[in-house]
């Protein structure tokens, strides 16, 4: 099968495409035909093993997963010992931090994987898994939105943004987002009540009250957790040091600021397919990749200015029904 390949940390140019054998399937696991993958910015900062702290998970000195990727949609090919919600031919989105999606077959554990709705194609699924999990996990899980609370979301036209405007509108809050004046008629699209262009009033200095603030951008500051919202949550980061100087204030804080790594399972996946299915939620795909240039949708993702999401297409289908074109 063909697949990218990597033997050291480094940028999108340290991506080989290669000939490997497809990997054996495990028990409890899934081997999925891949037909898209989306990128995120999981994916480059794993590339580079930054922060160099993840590099206690992914290899310290060379990478532990030598295939990268995490976010896919395809068709089950095979189903290992112990799988009970999955059968041959179905179609399928998930993810794996782990990597092995940038290929033309993985195997993923099934617990990380959910059905397709009908009528949804592959590029689209397969951009929904790590951005979708984000901002669900960020207002609900950690944020513990509630109907009728204001959320301020920073960073709302992003992959993760994007997901997050519409989830909690779905949830019945009231949606301030925080993106460019570029932007402002794409958040308002969203679902967004209220956009704030952060080129045109700083963020910093902006002095409205949220039941929450969700910073998927990773620029905010303590004190503008603090002087905003009721409670907070940082997804993204500018930088490592940032981040931990935001942490180490808020431990000698009684302001409830969460920071955490989104966990995929099933459940998580399964509501964010029943969101889109019922139309409460859809997927801006700004950009399509052949998966010759998966390099390339990496490179564009690392600029941090994605409108919604990136996605890359190893074949091209019927979406709908899963069959090869002619």
């Amino acid at each position: 099968m063909k697949t990218f390949y990597r033997t050291k940390y480094g940028g999108p140019e340290v991506l080989q495409l290669q000939e490997v054998g497809r990997p054996a399937l495990k028990d409890g696991h899934l081997l999925v035909k891949v037909v898209a993958n989306s990128a995120n910015p999981a994916d480059w900062h794993i590339l580079r093993g930054e922060p160099v702290i993840a590099r206690f998970t992914f290899g310290l000195f060379k990478p532990k997963y030598n295939i990268p990727g995490a976010d896919f949609a395809g068709i089950v090919e095979e189903v290992g010992n112990g799988v009970i919600h999955f059968n041959v031919g179905d179609r399928v989105f998930g993810e794996t931090l782990k990597g092995g999606a940038f290929a033309e077959y993985t195997c993923v554990p099934a617990d990380v994987c959910a059905q397709m709705p009908e009528g949804t194609d592959f590029p689209e699924m397969a951009c929904v898994p790590i951005a979708g999990i984000t901002a669900l996990q960020a207002l609900i899980t950690h944020g513990k939105l509630k109907e009728g609370e204001s959320v301020l979301i920073n960073g709302s036209s992003g992959g993760v943004g994007h997901f997050a405007v519409q989830i909690a509108k779905a949830y019945g809050a009231k949606v301030t987002g925080v993106c460019s004046a570029n932007n402002i008629d794409f958040v308002k699209s969203l679902g967004a009540d209220h956009v704030i262009a952060y080129d045109m009033e700083n963020i910093h200095q902006h002095t409205g009250k949220y039941d929450l603030v969700i910073d998927t951008n990773g620029n905010l500051f303590h004190a503008d957790f603090t002087r905003m919202g009721k409670r907070g949550v940082m997804v993204g980061f500018t930088s490592m040091g940032h981040m931990m100087l935001q942490l180490a204030k808020g431990a000698f804080s009684k302001f409830p600021l969460a920071q955490f790594t989104a966990e995929a399972n099933m459940k998580d996946l399964d509501t964010l397919a029943s969101m889109i299915e019922k139309g409460s939620m859809k997927v801006h795909i700004e950009r399509t990749y052949p998966y010759e240039k998966i390099p390339d949708a990496i490179r564009y993702i690392e600029s941090m200015r994605t409108k919604g999401k990136v996605a890359m297409i190893w074949e091209m289908m019927d979406y709908s029904q899963g069959d090869t074109k002619e």
